[in-house]
């Protein structure tokens, strides 16, 4: 929102909207002005596009200030989508397996998104089939719990899906 005063903006006739609200009907520019100057409120240009212009008289700092609240409210109210990441490796044991699981398990009900990842290290390239394998049995593990956004790919040394919870 503008104020008429910018010089961008070329009016004449204005539909002028009063601080409470209500319509004053069609005006000469400078006569809102002087209403806006008499109740000490400022010009305020609400909608450019139409004709004639439609501005309103009242208080453009706090015009700005609810604005900016009101920015600030949505920006809280839409949770960030945080994606959490468990790793594992070809060669893990079954109880680091298990406890990879469960905390992946945890991290999913509470609503993140998940992103598995298999590492492969040194010589552990020449035996991809190995870490597929694995990761379709993670696949598998948390089927129940979210729903895999893909088939698990390899890019790099590392294989990786990603997981979002089931409702």
């Amino acid at each position: 929102m503008l104020k008429p005063n910018d010089h961008s903006v070329q009016l004449d006739q204005v539909r002028l909207i009063g601080a409470d609200g209500s319509q004053l009907g069609v005006v000469p520019y400078a006569r809102a002005k002087e209403l806006a100057v008499e109740a000490g409120e400022d010009l305020v240009l609400v909608s450019d596009t139409s004709n004639p212009p439609v501005v309103r008289i009242m208080n453009f700092g706090k015009l700005c200030y609810e604005q900016k609240k009101n920015l600030k409210a949505q920006r809280k109210n839409t949770a960030a989508q945080k994606i959490k990441e468990i790793k594992f490796h070809i060669n893990i044991d079954q109880h680091d397996y298990e406890t990879k699981l469960s905390r992946a398990l945890e991290f999913l009900e509470k609503k993140f998104r998940l992103k598995v990842t298999l590492a492969l290290r040194g010589r552990e390239m020449a035996h991809q089939e190995m870490a597929f394998e694995l990761m379709e049995k993670v696949t598998e593990a948390l089927t129940p719990y979210a729903e895999a956004d893909g088939k698990p790919k390899l890019l790099g040394r590392n294989i990786s899906v990603n997981f979002a919870p089931k409702n």
